[in-house]
């Protein structure tokens, strides 16, 4: 369980104060090692203590964070006493080579070299100890936490043996005598007298056990990796401390073949990057994308240490050739000058073949866009061309998986894939002229999925122009398409209109019309028999003006002229009421200047979604409102019934919804919100309706 509880004001002041404490012993190292000669150190085999100081601050910042947000989180403790330490270690390590400047050496000697090189080693329970304990303050469960404390053990015994220890037997372990500065100093304090035998071979397995200890937390790691597939925030945890870990060994590559005064510096970034990733990992994991920024580093920094190593190869090899030749110094100016002059443009030229080759041409963006136009040109269709546009962006990007995808009107998209699809992606979103037209998918790991703002912007520039010329020419063969379906439409209404009116409107007219002749002609001599003709021609004249109405409200509502837009939809709401149903229609103002065709379409889908009310939501309520919203005309239709499950296919009605609005450059939205019952909303554009009519 994580502990969230606010820090007390005691906690805050312990983190200062180690937090000064380091930064005073920091200093002041930094002082005595100004005073100390070069001559002296190279006697003494000791290395200015501010090198241990400044990694022991960089850890102790870090860690009063942590204290500072969790208080009682065992992580915090580790990393503000093991900062201290290191800092303290680092401050003896310079008051001992200060203090034996003279002879008899300055007070404090003694147990500066006692703290420095008896005490120093504990500071090496900080790294296993980190390992188990993170992310979240405990020790594994069970046979692992067994396993733990073996291993701790064997971590401790290193230091609890040097702590014992005779000097002259610690010091030949090291490698080397007590140097001469050193020789009038009481270094043995804590010693406990053992025959030589047993603290030689003391000495051997507790040496041996160090890197064996490191086994169990290693594994630990592993296995908390491994077991947060299913817990994102674990997985980004423990990508931290991963980030953490590779940081640490490409700094150490790098001064490898660095200069030696580049190491403590080297020291100084990994220990205080790893504290930031501990304390970030702990308390923020997902402060950024560490998917992304853990790719970067590989990428980048597996780039940069073989362009360095690369360098040193060069030099070294030109100093060797030249040095054979030459004195030692003038060999490594000499080959200073041969490699600016001969291998610097060469390396350039490298460092970009590698890139190249790596993430492909995202360096080169008139490349890129030369290959996707000229990939374009070979293009005809809209799917054709978002599939050149995915091509393009794979291999310009070393990309295995591109996805393109562009919106079409009525809520389906063009859809273009290249490659396998992966477990994980990432999505951009396609946009043009601050509207999105589509998206852009592309894999979520691996270091080629690290993609830089410059990135972004050259495959925003790419995708964006691209897609959009697609998605023009989608638009455009939608156009003719509708104007096929309207001229088509228009003759189908006209076919059915002659089919009414000669097949039924017309043989009625004239069937009246023989009653009337026959009715004239029976008028004189059987009076009754004429009247009933008169009677059938009447009821006939009564079919056809049903006829006429039927016709008359095809093109369009008799009652919109009459009671107007709201009035109609009322009239309708009033003839479609179920039983147990209560529907009521508002509206707003401007509803009386309407375009015919918005009027129509208005209408049309208030009907249809009224009908599906009463007949399939089942609700009590149903709520119509009608308003002029920003140019729009607006129809919303709200029910509290049963909704519409989820995966339902759309049917007919719902899809004539949908066309209706289309067809004057509107859209409707049907949406089941989580209370329940369905929402219907289209929008209308008064302006493409003005214009159309």
């Amino acid at each position: 369980m994580e502990e969230h509880g606010p820090a007390r004001p005691a906690h805050t002041a312990v983190g200062v104060s180690a937090v000064l404490l380091s930064i005073a012993a920091t200093v002041v190292a930094v002082v005595l090692d100004v005073a100390v000669p070069a001559t002296h150190r190279v006697v003494t085999v000791l290395e200015p203590g501010s090198i241990a100081g400044v990694p022991g601050l960089a850890l102790t910042v870090p860690g009063a964070l942590l204290l500072r947000r969790r208080p009682r989180h065992p992580l915090a403790w580790v990393l503000l006493v093991t900062g201290v330490h290191w800092s303290l270690d680092g401050l003896a390590s310079s008051w001992l080579a200060y203090a034996t400047l003279t002879d008899p050496a300055r007070p404090g000697a003694a147990l500066a070299f006692w703290v420095y090189q008896r005490l120093g080693a504990a500071l090496l329970l900080s790294l296993p100890v980190v390992l188990l304990l993170y992310p979240y303050g405990r020790l594994p469960r069970g046979r692992w936490r067994i396993a733990s404390l073996i291993g701790l053990a064997s971590t401790a015994l290193l230091p609890l043996v040097l702590l014992l220890v005779p000097s002259g037997l610690a010091q030949a372990d090291a490698g080397g005598p007590i140097p001469p500065p050193f020789a009038g100093l009481d270094l043995d304090l804590t010693t406990v007298w053992l025959p030589d035998g047993v603290w030689t071979a003391l000495l051997g397995v507790a040496g041996a056990l160090v890197p064996v200890s490191l086994v169990v937390p290693v594994a630990v790691v592993v296995g908390r990796y491994r077991r947060s597939a299913g817990d994102p925030r674990l997985r980004a945890r423990m990508r931290w401390l991963l980030w953490a870990a590779v940081v640490a060994a490409l700094v150490m590559l790098s001064t490898l073949v660095l200069p030696a005064a580049w190491t403590s510096v080297g020291l100084t970034t990994s220990v205080a990057l790893t504290g930031i990733a501990l304390v970030i990992g702990i308390v923020r994991p997902q402060l950024v994308d560490i998917d992304r920024l853990l790719g970067g580093t590989v990428l980048y920094g597996a780039l940069a240490v073989s362009v360095l190593a690369v360098d040193a190869c060069v030099l070294g090899l030109t100093s060797a050739v030249l040095g054979e030749r030459l004195a030692e110094r003038d060999a490594a100016v000499l080959a200073l000058l041969v490699v600016a002059a001969g291998y610097g443009p060469l390396r350039h030229r490298l460092w970009l073949l590698v890139r190249r080759v790596v993430l492909g041409r995202r360096d080169d963006p008139y490349g890129v866009v030369a290959g996707l136009a000229e990939q374009l040109e070979r293009s005809d269709s809209p799917e054709d061309q978002l599939l050149a546009v995915a091509r393009s962006v794979a291999e310009a990007f070393r990309s295995p998986y591109v996805s393109v995808e562009v919106d079409r009107a009525g809520g389906d998209r063009i859809v273009a894939a290249h490659g396998e699809p992966p477990a994980q992606t990432q999505v951009l979103p396609i946009t043009y002229r601050g509207e999105a037209v589509g998206r852009l998918v592309l894999p979520r790991g691996g270091a080629r999925a690290v993609l830089s703002a410059r990135d972004e912007r050259l495959l925003g520039d790419v995708v964006r122009q691209a897609a959009f010329a697609a998605r023009t020419a989608h638009l455009a063969r939608e156009l003719q398409r509708s104007r096929e379906q309207i001229v088509s439409a228009r003759e189908e209404e006209r076919r059915r209109l002659r089919r009414d009116l000669h097949d039924g409107l017309g043989p009625a007219l004239g069937g009246v019309a023989l009653r009337i002749d026959a009715a004239r002609n029976l008028a004189v001599r059987d009076p009754q028999q004429a009247d009933d003709l008169l009677r059938q021609a009447r009821d006939d004249v009564a079919a056809a003006l049903a006829d006429v109405r039927r016709l008359v409200h095809d093109l369009r509502p008799p009652a919109l002229d009459d009671v107007g837009l709201l009035g109609a939809v009322r009239q309708q709401a009033a003839r479609l009421r179920a039983p147990g149903l209560s529907v009521t229609v508002d509206g707003g103002d401007g509803l009386g200047t309407l375009p015919a065709a918005v009027e129509v379409a208005a209408y049309r889908i208030a009907s249809e979604a009224l009908t599906n009310v009463a007949r399939h939501a089942g609700a009590r309520t149903c709520r119509v409102r009608l308003e002029v919203t920003g140019g729009d005309l607006v129809v919303e239709v709200a029910d509290d019934g049963a909704g519409i499950p989820a995966g339902t296919p759309s049917g007919v009605g719902l899809v004539s919804l949908r066309e209706r609005a289309a067809e004057l450059g509107g859209d409707c939205r049907i949406e089941c919100p989580d209370e329940q019952g369905t929402v219907v909303r289209a929008r209308l554009p008064l302006a493409v309706a003005e214009v159309g009519t």
